[in-house]
Protein backbone atom coordinates (compact mmCIF):
# COMPACT_ATOMS: atom_id res chain seq x y z
CA UNK A 1 0.00 0.00 0.00
CA UNK A 2 3.12 2.48 0.80
CA UNK A 3 4.39 1.66 -2.79
CA UNK A 4 1.20 2.48 -4.27
CA UNK A 5 0.88 5.98 -1.97
CA UNK A 6 4.50 7.06 -3.84
CA UNK A 7 3.21 6.40 -6.79
CA UNK A 8 0.55 8.48 -6.71
CA UNK A 9 2.64 10.97 -4.89
CA UNK A 10 5.11 11.38 -7.37
CA UNK A 11 2.16 11.19 -10.59
CA UNK A 12 0.72 14.45 -8.35
CA UNK A 13 3.75 16.49 -8.01
CA UNK A 14 4.72 15.71 -11.57
CA UNK A 15 1.07 16.95 -12.68
CA UNK A 16 1.60 19.83 -10.13
CA UNK A 17 4.54 20.64 -12.24
CA UNK A 18 2.68 20.46 -15.59
CA UNK A 19 -0.51 22.30 -14.35
CA UNK A 20 2.05 24.73 -13.92
CA UNK A 21 3.28 25.13 -17.03
CA UNK A 22 0.25 24.86 -18.90
CA UNK A 23 -0.44 28.19 -16.54
CA UNK A 24 2.30 29.87 -17.48
CA UNK A 25 1.80 29.30 -20.98
CA UNK A 26 -1.65 30.35 -20.77
CA UNK A 27 -0.92 33.70 -19.20
CA UNK A 28 2.14 34.50 -21.17
CA UNK A 29 0.32 34.03 -24.40
CA UNK A 30 -2.49 35.82 -23.42
CA UNK A 31 -0.22 38.68 -22.41
CA UNK A 32 2.15 38.58 -25.70
CA UNK A 33 -0.94 39.60 -27.45
CA UNK A 34 -1.87 42.32 -25.44
CA UNK A 35 2.06 43.19 -25.57
CA UNK A 36 1.97 43.34 -29.27
CA UNK A 37 -0.91 45.40 -29.92
CA UNK A 38 0.76 47.68 -27.45
CA UNK A 39 4.33 47.56 -29.18
CA UNK A 40 6.22 46.33 -25.57
CA UNK A 41 8.58 43.51 -25.44
CA UNK A 42 8.21 41.46 -22.51
CA UNK A 43 10.82 42.35 -20.38
CA UNK A 44 9.41 45.96 -20.52
CA UNK A 45 6.12 44.90 -18.75
CA UNK A 46 7.84 43.32 -16.54
CA UNK A 47 9.88 46.24 -15.13
CA UNK A 48 6.66 47.79 -15.34
CA UNK A 49 5.05 44.99 -13.47
CA UNK A 50 7.77 45.44 -10.90
CA UNK A 51 7.97 48.94 -10.84
CA UNK A 52 4.41 49.21 -9.59
CA UNK A 53 5.19 46.96 -6.71
CA UNK A 54 7.56 49.70 -4.89
CA UNK A 55 7.19 53.13 -4.62
CA UNK A 56 11.02 54.04 -4.85
CA UNK A 57 13.30 51.65 -6.87
CA UNK A 58 17.15 52.32 -8.73
CA UNK A 59 17.90 50.86 -11.63
CA UNK A 60 19.93 48.36 -9.51
CA UNK A 61 16.90 47.11 -7.81
CA UNK A 62 15.07 46.67 -10.69
CA UNK A 63 18.15 44.59 -12.38
CA UNK A 64 18.34 42.37 -9.32
CA UNK A 65 14.06 42.11 -9.07
CA UNK A 66 14.47 40.99 -13.36
CA UNK A 67 17.30 38.83 -12.74
CA UNK A 68 19.71 40.42 -15.54
CA UNK A 69 22.88 42.75 -15.49
CA UNK A 70 22.39 46.56 -14.20
CA UNK A 71 23.65 47.53 -17.72
CA UNK A 72 20.55 45.36 -19.37
CA UNK A 73 18.15 47.21 -17.27
CA UNK A 74 19.50 50.52 -17.68
CA UNK A 75 19.23 50.19 -21.57
CA UNK A 76 15.36 48.73 -20.65
CA UNK A 77 14.75 52.10 -18.84
CA UNK A 78 16.39 54.59 -21.12
CA UNK A 79 13.64 52.93 -23.85
CA UNK A 80 11.18 53.08 -21.08
CA UNK A 81 12.00 56.76 -20.23
CA UNK A 82 12.16 57.52 -24.19
CA UNK A 83 8.66 55.96 -24.69
CA UNK A 84 7.61 58.68 -21.41
CA UNK A 85 6.56 55.77 -19.52
CA UNK A 86 9.45 55.94 -16.93
CA UNK A 87 11.14 59.42 -15.55
CA UNK A 88 14.19 59.26 -13.43
CA UNK A 89 14.60 61.31 -10.24
CA UNK A 90 17.08 62.16 -7.79
CA UNK A 91 17.47 59.77 -4.49
CA UNK A 92 16.43 62.04 -1.34
CA UNK A 93 19.93 60.72 0.66
CA UNK A 94 22.50 59.13 -2.33
CA UNK A 95 23.51 61.99 -4.87
CA UNK A 96 24.88 59.82 -7.31
CA UNK A 97 21.96 57.49 -7.28
CA UNK A 98 18.24 58.11 -9.29
CA UNK A 99 15.06 56.36 -8.54
CA UNK A 100 12.93 55.29 -11.31
CA UNK A 101 9.26 56.30 -11.05
CA UNK A 102 6.52 55.29 -13.34
CA UNK A 103 4.65 58.62 -15.03
CA UNK A 104 1.00 59.14 -15.32
CA UNK A 105 1.34 57.33 -18.79
CA UNK A 106 3.52 54.40 -17.64
CA UNK A 107 0.69 54.05 -14.37
CA UNK A 108 -2.14 53.99 -17.13
CA UNK A 109 -0.09 51.44 -19.00
CA UNK A 110 0.69 49.21 -16.40
CA UNK A 111 -2.79 49.31 -15.15
CA UNK A 112 -4.10 48.16 -18.61
CA UNK A 113 -1.05 45.28 -18.17
CA UNK A 114 -3.01 44.41 -15.17
CA UNK A 115 -6.37 44.56 -15.93
CA UNK A 116 -5.88 42.87 -19.30
CA UNK A 117 -4.16 39.99 -17.42
CA UNK A 118 -6.29 39.58 -14.71
CA UNK A 119 -9.46 39.40 -16.55
CA UNK A 120 -8.35 36.86 -19.12
CA UNK A 121 -6.25 34.67 -16.65
CA UNK A 122 -6.78 31.23 -16.31
CA UNK A 123 -7.54 32.17 -12.35
CA UNK A 124 -11.00 34.03 -13.31
CA UNK A 125 -12.76 30.08 -14.43
CA UNK A 126 -12.43 29.97 -10.57
CA UNK A 127 -15.18 31.16 -8.28
CA UNK A 128 -13.91 34.05 -5.31
CA UNK A 129 -13.79 30.96 -2.72
CA UNK A 130 -11.32 28.88 -5.16
CA UNK A 131 -9.36 31.69 -5.80
CA UNK A 132 -8.78 32.85 -2.19
CA UNK A 133 -8.10 28.71 -1.34
CA UNK A 134 -5.53 28.88 -4.23
CA UNK A 135 -3.72 31.90 -3.31
CA UNK A 136 -3.29 30.51 0.38
CA UNK A 137 -2.00 27.09 -1.04
CA UNK A 138 0.37 29.03 -3.75
CA UNK A 139 1.16 31.69 -1.53
CA UNK A 140 2.44 28.72 1.17
CA UNK A 141 4.27 26.65 -1.66
CA UNK A 142 6.05 30.32 -2.65
CA UNK A 143 7.33 30.04 1.32
CA UNK A 144 5.76 33.37 2.26
CA UNK A 145 3.87 33.93 5.53
CA UNK A 146 0.70 34.03 5.79
CA UNK A 147 -1.01 37.99 6.11
CA UNK A 148 -1.34 38.69 9.67
CA UNK A 149 -4.25 39.13 11.19
CA UNK A 150 -6.43 42.29 9.81
CA UNK A 151 -3.97 42.43 6.54
CA UNK A 152 -6.00 42.87 3.26
CA UNK A 153 -3.43 40.85 1.30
Amino acid sequence: MDDDKGVDRERVDRELIDYLFVLGDEVQGELKRLLRDLELTDAQADALWRLSGESEMTARRLADRLHCDASTATAMVDRLEKHGLVRRIPHPTDRRAKLLQLTPEGCALRDRVIRHTVEHSPFARLDEDGRMRLHALLREAAGEAPPAAGDAS
